[in-house]
């Protein structure tokens, strides 16, 4: 790996099926032990029940404040400087319950892979 400064622009955010908008900040399988990506779930929102295999996942909130329900952990609330550990195979959701986006980090390791994703939602 060498070093380098990536820098990633605002347009390339997309609408993720989970059910968030999704920006990539690293994602690399020149970099497969870590992906860094930027989510942000709107006002009244809540992302789809899912989980990941093979993947341990942390959201690391930035702003707004948010409902988080991860295993069989009750829903907590969350805002900034929470972070959240979601080993691989817990099921997952998060709401959006304040007035702005709720944005999060989301730091996957080994890297996010989309075959790793599964919709567990009814």
């Amino acid at each position: 790996m060498q070093a380098k400064i990536i820098t990633t622009p605002e347009t390339d955010e997309y609408y993720f099926e989970e059910g968030c908008f999704i920006l990539e900040l690293s994602n690399s399988a020149q970099d497969p032990q870590l992906s860094i990506a930027r989510a942000r779930v709107k006002v009244g929102m809540t992302t789809r029940l899912h989980r990941l295999s093979h993947t341990i996942e942390r959201y690391v909130i930035l702003s707004g404040i948010g409902s988080v329900e991860v295993a069989d952990l009750p829903a907590q609330t969350i805002s900034a400087g929470n972070v959240v550990i979601i080993p691989p195979l817990c099921a997952q959701k998060i709401t959006n319950i304040g007035t702005d986006d709720l944005i999060f980090l989301a730091l996957c390791t080994p890297r996010f892979q989309t075959q790793f994703y599964e919709d567990i939602d009814d």
